[in-house]
């Protein structure tokens, strides 16, 4: 990148970012920049100055008191409350959960600059942004993590042999821990997410069993938005089509659960089910030491 090339009189703190509290976009500037803002935050947090916004465009009182906070004295402040209108609309523009601007700098010249920032996007807005996460660099990405997001599923790889999968992120977790209670190692797990579709499972079980680590498939669902009878249909589907090799142990349970076990049960397939999630750890555990 080539860009202009401009000395720094002063540095200063700006960021706009989501904040729960707020339930919504605020804007945190300090007159100490260049650094570590946790760092002055801990030490000096008198010099953290936080403005909430409420209203599509920030009123011109909450600019100019937002500028002075982070001391630009004068004309200057002219300049930064301008630099903070926009890059409020740019916040909105790109459904940013962060723009951060350290330091956000005054040149000898008078002229108030970003000089450095960071963006981060909102996940659940990729349908509205294309353009901006199709500059996504995946090199560096796990293939089978980046493989999973074609079909909105999220992958995480680890050391052990049973692979995990689940719906909703702290499912997966407990999951993992009650595998690793029992004296088994998760592999991975894999979370499905809420909106569900039968393809997904059929794509899930590919991405589970290509990996060699895996030597046993646990399947925990509690089906609230999820529809325990269509993980049914897609789980048949699989081990059918995939002819999987490993042991399979299941546990669903919620929404149209009663179906889903009829399906399973009368598939003529080797699934073992489960009661709880204990029951199932267990018995993943034990097949694998019966192997």
């Amino acid at each position: 990148m080539v860009a202009e090339a401009l000395d720094i009189s002063r540095e200063t703190y700006l960021a706009i970012l989501m904040d729960r509290a707020c339930n919504g976009p605020v804007l945190v500037g300090s007159p100490q920049g260049g650094v570590d803002i946790e760092e002055v935050a801990e030490k000096t947090p008198e010099l953290i100055f936080k403005v909430s916004f409420v209203h599509a465009v920030p009123p011109p009182n909450r600019k100019r008191d937002t500028a002075v906070s982070a001391s630009f004295p004068g004309s200057l402040c002219t300049q930064a409350a301008d630099q903070i209108k926009r890059l409020y609309e740019l916040f909105l523009k790109v459904d940013a959960t962060q723009v951060e601007v350290n330091p956000f700098g005054e040149t000898p010249e008078g002229q108030v600059v970003c000089f450095d920032a960071k963006i981060n996007f909102d996940d659940n807005a990729e349908f509205r942004q294309k353009e901006i996460f199709a500059m996504d660099d995946t090199s560096e990405t796990d293939p089978i993590e980046s493989e999973a997001a074609k079909y909105d599923l999220k992958y995480i790889g680890m050391d052990g042999n049973i692979a995990c999968f689940v719906n909703g992120a702290g499912l997966a977790m407990a999951t993992c821990d009650i595998i690793d209670l029992h004296g088994g190692k998760p592999a991975n797990f894999l979370d499905l997410g809420g909106g569900v579709k039968e393809s997904q499972v059929y794509q899930a079980f590919k991405l589970l069993t290509a990996d060699p680590k895996v030597k046993a498939i646990l399947i925990n669902i509690f089906g609230g938005i999820v529809n325990c009878a269509i993980i049914a249909n897609g789980i048949t589907k699989a081990c059918r089509e995939l002819d999987l090799k490993v042991p399979l142990v299941v546990r669903l349970e919620g929404t149209n659960v009663n179906e889903a076990k009829r399906i399973l049960k009368e598939s003529g397939l080797p699934i073992t089910s489960a009661s709880d999630l204990d029951d199932a750890a267990k018995k993943a555990v034990a097949s694998i030491g019966k192997k």
